[in-house]
Formats: structure tokens, C-alpha cells, sequence
């Protein structure tokens, strides 16, 4: 019973945060927002008892890929969002009930042609959800894609590099 209070209260800090992030009209205010919406979609993680999944989210993402966002900000001097005169609600709507019916029959679909994937038993999740399980896979089926990314990663961080020590024309 706490659990699914905690949830619905990691859920609804989560929705909050992520309308900060967008509402907001300054650039490192925003990213702070989206900090803390990364560490409430990491207790969601908790609540699900996959904890090496929440550990990874906290490291990797509020905090190496969100220090890599605020160094780009404050890289780059960006003093704030250009002011919008007047939001419109009506695309805003549309789009997002565009969305509630794309994911409705997507759904529908997919159960008609019985393309559904199966539920997994908690036994089978909580093996599969190990660290050492993901361990395995991750340096043995996935290896080269992970060496290919770490790759990538330095690369556009080279290139980061490159365009600001550039100076200006």
C-alpha cells in the first residue's frame, strides 16, 4: 500500500518537475528542474524493485549527462529563452490528445494481432534484473555496440572541445 502511494507521489513530482523544465525560461533552471525529475524517475525505479537500474539513472544520467548539460550552458552564455507573446493552447491540446488517441490505437493493434509481450513472472524479472546478469550481457552480446558508443561519447566531446576554444570571426 506505501509503495503505490510512494509512486503516485514520485509520478506526480516527476510530471511537475518535467512542466518546470518547460516552462521555464531560464536555461540552468531548466536543467535543474530535469535534475530533479531524473532523481524521481530513479525512485520510480525503487518502486519497482529495480534498484541497479535506479543507482544507474542517478550516475549516468542527473549526473554525468546533467553536468555535461550545464557545462554546455554555461559554455554557450545563454542568458534566457526569447520571451513567447502568447502560447497556443489550442495546438497544444490537439497535439497532446493526438497523441492520447495515437497511443490508444497503437495499443488496440497491437492486442488484435496478438503482438502484446508477455508479463514476466517477479521470479524470472528479479534474476533477469541483476547487476551481474546485466553485467554479462552488457560485455558479452553488447560489447562493440558499448565500445562503439564510448567511442562516439568522446568524439563529440573532442568536437565540443574544438568549437569553443574556436575564436570568434
Amino acid at each position: 500500500m506505501t509503495v503505490s502511494i510512494l509512486f503516485f507521489v514520485l509520478a506526480t513530482a516527476a510530471l511537475g518537475a518535467a512542466l518546470g523544465m518547460l516552462l521555464s525560461r531560464n536555461p540552468v533552471t531548466s536543467a535543474l528542474w530535469l535534475i530533479l525529475n531524473l532523481f524521481c524517475v530513479a525512485g520510480l525505479y525503487l518502486t519497482l524493485n529495480a534498484e541497479f537500474i535506479a543507482v544507474i539513472q542517478v550516475l549516468v544520467y542527473a549526473g554525468a549527462i546533467m553536468v555535461l548539460f550545464l557545462f554546455v550552458i554555461m559554455l554557450l552564455n545563454l542568458a534566457s529563452l526569447p520571451d513567447l507573446k502568447r502560447i497556443e493552447w489550442k495546438r497544444i491540446i490537439s497535439f497532446m490528445l493526438g497523441m492520447g488517441l495515437l497511443a490508444m490505437l497503437t495499443f488496440i493493434i497491437a492486442h488484435a494481432l496478438d503482438v502484446m509481450p508477455d508479463p514476466l513472472s517477479l521470479d524470472l524479472a528479479a534474476e533477469t534484473g541483476s547487476a551481474s546478469s546485466l553485467a554479462k550481457v552488457l560485455f558479452t552480446q553488447y560489447a562493440m555496440i558499448f565500445e562503439v558508443i564510448g567511442i562516439l561519447l568522446l568524439a563529440a566531446t573532442i568536437g565540443a572541445v574544438v568549437i569553443a576554444k574556436r575564436k570568434p570571426v
